[in-house]
């Protein structure tokens, strides 16, 4: 009697035998089943970001692997490339932690131009100095007016010294 050796199946194979299901089918099985990857595909890929306490654990680790194929091993296992490590090692010999930080994308924001910036500043001074002006002229419009009901007669000031 012959005996007969039967192989486990990987999860893979089973999900590309599975059968064509609809939507809601589909949604039901993958609830039922959560060993089997979604094939859905996003819309959008998104760029990886790598935090610096990731990159520092990665170096670690990498550093103190001496076996051979060790460092390949864990690459793969992460999904990176040698060239990660390379541009890594050399943003945390050139600084601290704050180096491994990702920089910010896209166009750098203008320098502030000092000549801008001290016009604004005039101008909000214009502005807030015309108010006081026009407060001081209502005042003195007022004490003129009590004035003349009092009949009490006030110095007028030279022209020269108005200008």
């Amino acid at each position: 009697m012959a005996v007969r050796i039967v192989k486990p199946v990987p999860e893979r194979a089973l999900a590309l035998r599975a059968p064509t299901l609809s939507g809601t089918e589909a949604a039901e099985s993958q609830s039922e089943s959560p060993g089997i990857p979604d094939p859905e595909v996003t819309d959008k890929a998104e760029r990886r970001r790598f935090t610096a306490k990731y990159k520092l654990s990665v170096l670690q680790q990498v550093d103190a692997s001496t076996e051979p194929g060790s460092k390949g091993a864990i690459l793969r296992r992460e999904g990176l490339y040698s060239s990660n490590l390379n541009t890594w090692r050399r943003q945390r010999d050139e600084g601290s932690l704050a180096a491994l930080t990702p920089k910010q994308r896209g166009r750098k924001a203008a320098p502030a131009d000092p000549v801008a910036l001290e016009n604004e500043q005039l101008r909000k001074d214009n502005v807030r100095l015309a108010k006081r002006l026009k407060q001081a002229e209502l005042i003195i419009d007022v004490q003129k007016k009590v004035s003349q009901l009092l009949g009490i007669t006030l110095a007028t000031p030279p022209e020269s010294e108005i200008d």
